[in-house]
């Protein structure tokens, strides 16, 4: 086997996964190193791909090229469309998978991406030259790899700890051992790290529950894919189910608490806020009655049932005294029981835009190992540090997105300037711009973009092309043909007769002549009229927020001598290095005062700069 690649990435998980696929497609001779190859692409926890601000994230991935939507859309098993009762804006698609064949799917897409090698291998260690540049790894069979770039995509396994109640044991998800060797190693290195928590709720057997006596969740009549090349979904789908804890399983729970590892103060690390546990539910909202449970099953042929919103650390026993209580799992059997996974990070602080780590030149991270939680936010940042990985090693400009083009933009933005306390998770309110970020609009937003790089397919620039053919004679009909409003007056373009919310496609209803669209494409062409006068108003908002973001904060700016900034702005922005003007007002502690200051410093510094006799 080789032992020399342009990138080398480390884990294959959902972040692993997409760093390869976007480093190969950019033509980068590429390994993806992992402990166990037959488990790249698994699901550690729900079989569930999208969700709020997530979905849109996914469909971004995939505008982008990546194989998160193509790999959910054949697997998937149950398709929602999430918010519909509010706006086209904030609607996020979700799928229930079937956990095997999403693994399957992923292993299948990246055996098929040329410039990809995957090997297995445990990393114990970096290779870091005097200059503090990383050039390769370690591996523990005391073999080595060089690469011009190693992204490290660790998920939960560096220093992991997996918890039921008193017990604890060393691993990175059940089943599988932990890396501690190589969290060691990036403290040599002298990244900051920290601690965090995750956990998983018990998987059930189907034929322990019964159904007939819980509430039905089917999927949507007509299904929202993830990816822009999906042309049908997998049929027939299969429903989710509702449940509901009560006050006796809340009981046993408060009961218990002592055996709980968080409670007891085994875990030090924080866990997800939106995501809590079902102990950190019963002490949050003591005064709630019951809390929902979504029973969702793992596969068309598992046994297994996903218990979502149970998540717990709870010892086995209480695990089963508790589910017992709730209707519809009196006789429930747990085939595989819930627990708690502590693991370590490293502060995002530490991180360019690029996600390579600012004083290890060389070294990208990407995914849980940058403080953040679920499959799309890791495989968004995978794709990201693929390219930017690719793209440093062939000499070419790096891959940024703006805050107003994408949510993968948002997360890493946030990311960069933050100092997590708790895993970070997308939603759409995390995006102030988040009317310019319909998910239905991902791939004209961004397969552009990639379609410079060189990371997209011909196919699916083609289908884009037509998309947007389609679209164009669509609203140029709507604009020249006229109809009497349903109110009656004067007649009125079919093009304000849509915009209308009371109205939008019904207007055009029998209407034989108008161009043929997709049901996705008539939908978005009814969203881009109903949207038109907000997306105007929030572009013209996002390109005056954008002129700081252009305005670079030099690497050698030591800003305690920056004359009328308080001491807690030179703090936070000398702790966080942001490297442009709009990121350093995003930090906490920096006053629109402080930025003021900051930007006539900088424009200042700008014009010696050009007045120099170099220049």
């Amino acid at each position: 086997m080789k032992r020399e690649f342009d990138v080398l990435v480390v884990g294959g998980g959902h972040a692993g996964a997409e760093a390869a696929h976007a480093a190969a497609r950019l033509g980068a001779r590429t390994l993806l190193l992992t402990q166990d190859p037959m488990a790249v692409g698994r699901m550690s926890c729900n079989p569930a791909i999208g969700g709020l601000g997530k979905g849109q994230m996914v469909r971004e991935i995939d505008a982008l090229g990546g194989l998160m939507g193509l790999a959910a859309d054949a697997a998937g098993i149950q398709f929602r469309l999430l918010n519909t009762s509010k706006g086209r804006a904030v609607q996020s698609p979700r799928a229930q998978c079937d956990r095997q064949n999403y693994e399957i799917q992923v292993q299948e897409l990246l055996a098929a991406q040329a410039n990809l090698e995957i090997c297995a291998g445990e990393v114990v260690d970096l290779q870091i030259t005097a200059e503090g540049r990383v050039f390769g790894v370690h591996l523990a069979d005391g073999s080595s790899m060089r690469a011009m770039a190693v992204i490290l995509t660790t998920g939960t396994f560096l220093q992991g700890e997996l918890h039921f109640g008193t017990e604890k044991s060393s691993g990175g998800r059940f089943g599988e051992k932990g890396a501690s060797a190589l969290a060691e190693a990036l403290g040599r290195a002298g990244l900051s790290t920290g601690r965090l928590k995750t956990g998983t709720p018990p998987r059930l057997t189907a034929d322990s529950i019964a159904w007939n006596v819980l509430e039905e969740q089917p999927g949507d009549e007509f299904p929202t894919a993830f990816s822009f090349l999906t042309d049908s979904l997998p049929e027939p789908q299969i429903s989710c189910w509702i449940a509901q804890t009560n006050s006796a399983t809340h009981q046993i729970v408060r009961d218990n608490l002592h055996l709980s590892p968080m409670v007891a103060g085994r875990i030090q690390g924080r866990g997800p806020r939106y995501c809590p546990s079902l102990e950190d539910k019963v002490v949050r909202f003591a005064d709630r009655d019951s809390h929902q449970i979504y029973l969702e099953p793992e596969g068309r042929a598992s046994d297994l049932i996903y218990a979502n919103g149970l998540s717990t650390s709870l010892p086995v026993p209480v695990q089963e005294q508790f589910l017992r209580t709730i209707v519809g799992l009196e006789n429930c059997r747990i085939a595989q029981p819930g627990y708690a996974v502590e693991y370590t990070f490293v502060h995002p602080g530490s991180l360019r835009p690029t996600l390579e780590v600012r004083e290890r030149p060389g070294l990208f991270l990407a995914g849980q190992i940058c403080g953040t939680s679920g499959y799309e936010e890791a495989a968004g940042q995978g794709l990201l540090a693929g390219f930017n990985a690719a793209l440093a090693v062939a000499g070419r400009d790096p891959f940024l997105l703006g805050r107003d083009r994408a949510y993968l933009g948002v997360m890493v933005d946030d990311l960069v300037v933050s100092d997590p306390r708790e895993p970070y998770r997308m939603f759409t309110s995390r995006a102030e711009h988040r009317i310019l970020l319909r998910q239905d609009t991902a791939d004209r937003r961004l397969t552009p973009l990639a379609d410079s790089l060189g990371a997209v397919s011909e196919e699916r620039v083609q289908r884009l092309r037509r998309k947007q053919k389609r679209l164009s004679h669509a609203m140029e009909w709507l604009k020249q043909n006229r109809a009497v409003p349903p109110e009656g007056g004067p007649p009125k373009s079919f093009r304000n007769l849509v915009a209308r919310p009371d109205l939008g496609l019904r207007a055009v209803e029998g209407q034989s002549d108008l161009p043929p669209l997709t049901r996705e494409e008539s939908l978005t062409l009814e969203a881009d009229l109903q949207y038109a006068g907000y997306e105007e108003r929030q572009r013209a908002w996002a390109d005056r927020a954008s002129d700081r973001d252009q305005i670079t904060i030099p690497e050698d700016l030591d800003v305690s001598l920056v004359q009328g900034m308080r001491a807690e702005a030179v703090e936070s922005i000398q702790s966080r290095r942001p490297t442009t003007l709009g990121a350093a007002g995003r930090l906490a502690g920096v006053s629109p005062a402080d930025l003021a200051v900051l930007e006539l410093h900088c424009q200042a510094s700008k014009h010696l700069a050009e007045a120099s006799p170099g220049n």
